[in-house]
């Protein structure tokens, strides 16, 4: 009970901040959400978007799963949770950016490259199977390299991944090709405090907010 205490009371310092007094951000989302950006992350319970990125409500439209994976489109019947929210975000709310945001200590990703992963239970490794071609290029291009680092590759070769089967969705590869969506691949890097940003031009992820220094006092 400790712990939904302090969720109670968490929630208690939302409502003062959005509900008593002037409550003007609420009146305005009550009537429509307006998000500019779709951010594709982990469920992993340290890396939440909005508060790595201080975003306020209706700042944007999240969708969070196990190692923030995105699956090719298809159009066979199914249950379809991402692909859903994908295209809500996409052809309702009209955003304008969509993020897929890695993380480093992903367990998704370990369980990817568990030489046991069909043991871990029988929604898991069907769904990271998803990103196998990620763990495929990372033992082909940096074979022998230490586990650490194979991890951080596979993490972020991952988003790669997710990005691309971003592009297999007809309705959003149109708007892609139009400027009307841009696509961005970021990675949080717990270790260091640092954000990472793809670059299509170099292949490489590159800081986009680089670690703090901190200096001695």
């Amino acid at each position: 009970m400790k712990d939904i205490a302090k969720f109670l009371s968490g929630f208690k310092m939302f409502q003062r901040t959005y509900f008593c007094g002037d409550n003007e951000l609420f009146n305005d989302l009550n009537r429509a959400q307006n998000p500019k950006v779709l951010v594709i992350a982990c469920s992993d319970s340290r890396v939440d978007p909005a508060l790595l990125t201080g975003c306020e409500p209706g700042d944007m439209f999240v969708v969070r799963n196990v190692a923030n994976l995105v699956p090719p489109y298809e159009d066979a019947p199914g249950r379809h949770g991402v692909s859903a929210a994908l295209e809500y975000a996409v052809k309702m709310l009209e955003v304008e950016h969509v993020i897929v945001l890695g993380h480093s200590c992903c367990g998704g990703i370990s369980a990817l490259m568990s030489p046991k992963r069909q043991e871990l239970g029988e929604f898991i490794a069907p769904w990271v199977k998803i990103a196998e071609a990620a763990l495929n290029e990372v033992e082909s291009k940096l074979p022998g390299i230490d586990e650490p680092l194979r991890q951080r590759a596979c993490e972020q070769a991952a988003v790669l991944v997710s990005l691309e089967n971003l592009l297999t969705f007809p309705w959003l590869w149109e708007r892609v090709m139009q400027q009307r969506v841009y696509l961005h691949g970021w990675y949080f890097d717990m270790q260091k405090g640092e954000l990472l940003s793809y670059l299509p031009e170099t292949g490489t992820f590159e800081p986009l907010v680089a670690r703090c220094i901190t200096t001695p006092k």
